[in-house]
């Protein structure tokens, strides 16, 4: 896109309606992240059980097996861990609102002096940070959330652990079990493996598209990082498969 071409897209997006609209719209786009993690973890873990089994010389049938398994044990967990990661932070950030309401009920003074030096540390001096201060601590949430946000670092507003721990385990299942389809058909070995891994790497590419989106990066840039980080553990696994049947006497 020419530099001019930028100019006007970026123009009207910050038309006064287009931005109430993006800000009204944004925590609904919380969990585009964790579905794109998901994708990428569980393609990542299913092909390379497909590539351990092949460089361990089992057939595609102990692939599609150990395969499935893996899908849904390590998705779980990571729904898991994601759900409770976002239980913690949430519970993080209540602990601190309570601890910032006894403050101000306790030292007001002491809480006003916080929000003062806060704001004066970003440039506004005079009245214009008096008014900052006024207008905020006229409030008591508003108060609240501008010490959760500027005095701790904390993000007052957190995603739900429930929904995104289903995005994370829908996208590991639905984007992993891709991997694994060549393997339920008839047909030799290597073409079954070899078709697994051209589906795994339009699916890596695929999804770094999709990040390149998200982060607004490059887009043929993030495709190829993805797709070079899959095949990496990829290669791991088979060699890591190679070794253990050598190590074990397989030959």
């Amino acid at each position: 896109m020419r530099d001019g071409d930028r100019t006007d897209v970026l123009r009207r997006a910050h038309d006064p309606d287009a931005i109430a609209r993006r800000l009204a719209g944004a925590r609904r786009q919380e969990h585009v992240s964790d579905a794109v993690l998901g994708g990428i973890d569980g393609c990542i873990t299913t092909f390379a059980v497909v590539c351990g089994s092949l460089g361990g010389g089992f057939t595609p049938l102990v692939a599609l097996v150990l395969g499935f398994a893996n899908l849904v044990a390590d998705g779980f967990s990571m729904a898991v861990s994601r759900y409770e990661s976002i239980r913690a932070q949430r519970e993080v950030v209540a602990a601190t609102r309570r601890e910032e309401l006894d403050h101000i009920a306790r030292v007001p003074e002491g809480e006003r002096e916080e929000v003062r030096q806060i704001f004066a540390a970003k440039g506004f001096r005079g009245e214009t940070l008096a008014d900052i201060v006024e207008t905020i601590c006229a409030d008591r949430t508003r108060w609240v959330e501008t010490m959760i946000t500027e005095e701790h670092g904390l993000a007052a507003v957190q995603p739900h652990p429930g929904r995104a721990a289903a995005a994370t385990f829908a996208a590991f299942v639905l984007v992993g079990a891709l991997p694994l389809v060549p393997l339920l058909f008839p047909g030799g070995e290597t073409a079954r493996f070899a078709a697994s891994a051209v589906i795994a790497g339009a699916t890596f590419f695929a999804i770094g598209m999709v990040k390149s989106l998200v982060l607004e990066r490059p887009v043929l840039r993030a495709a190829l990082l993805t797709l070079a980080t899959g095949g990496s553990a990829a290669v791991l696994a088979y060699l890591t498969g190679i070794l253990s049947r050598w190590l074990l006497g397989g030959g």
